[in-house]
């Protein structure tokens, strides 16, 4: 008897084994279900000719005349609904906007970072290399992200009215510098008494015109 039942347990093992996988398999499905990163960005059931620039592929020509208007056909990307004007469900639409590269907009249209090492008071006045981003409903030819050569113009919380007037009244004793973050300056002035006063009303000249600022070479609020 239990030589004949044997076989039939390994039968059972074994479907409940089939049983098992078939589960899996029907539980983890053969489609992805992963929503696009771009969709985000793409308001749903909105107009078309509205939908930021990552929601959209359209068939650019860069040989248009610099800086004229431009119709460009564009098409919506998968996932994305949209309507025309009549609020009918729509894919196919044209935009219309003015040629150029991404990297000629104004300054108005992009974003940039931001540099917080290099000095903004220095002569000559110091640049650094920022990574710029297109706004998200700006329409323009080429990368939308682009490296560009910026003036430093970061601010760490430094007043000018503040340094100025400590300078006025407690430039003798050196606050005007220690507020700045010139502590050796600042010891400078206070065991020189202002360097007799000459160093003081030097100090008020040099921050009143802005020449003096913090020492972490930001700008003044």
């Amino acid at each position: 008897m239990e030589a004949a039942a044997e076989p039939l347990r390994s039968v059972r093992h074994l479907s409940r084994v089939l049983l098992f996988l078939s589960q899996c398999y029907i539980l983890s499905g053969d489609e992805s279900t992963e929503i696009p990163p771009y969709m985000m960005k793409c308001p749903s059931n909105g107009l078309c000719s509205r939908l930021p620039a990552d929601c959209i592929e359209c068939a650019t020509n860069v040989s248009c005349t610099y800086g004229k208007p431009v119709t460009f056909d564009c098409t919506v990307k998968p996932s994305v609904t949209c309507v025309d004007q009549d609020l009918k469900p729509q894919r196919n639409f044209v935009i219309n906007m003015t040629c150029r590269f991404c990297w000629q907009l104004p300054e108005t249209d992009y974003e940039c970072s931001n540099s917080t090492t290099c000095m903004t008071v220095a002569c000559p006045r110091q640049r650094y290399f920022a990574n710029c981003t297109v706004r998200d409903h700006i329409h323009c030819l080429g990368n939308r992200t682009f490296p560009k050569l910026l003036y430093c113009n970061w601010t760490g919380g430094y007043k000018w009215s503040t340094a100025l007037a400590l300078s006025i009244t407690l430039g003798g004793f050196g606050a005007d510098r220690f507020y700045l973050g010139q502590w050796r300056e600042g010891l400078g002035k206070l065991f020189s008494f202002g360097g007799l006063g000459i160093w003081t009303l030097i100090d008020v000249l040099l921050i009143g015109v802005g020449y003096v600022g913090p020492a972490d070479g930001s700008l003044y609020i």
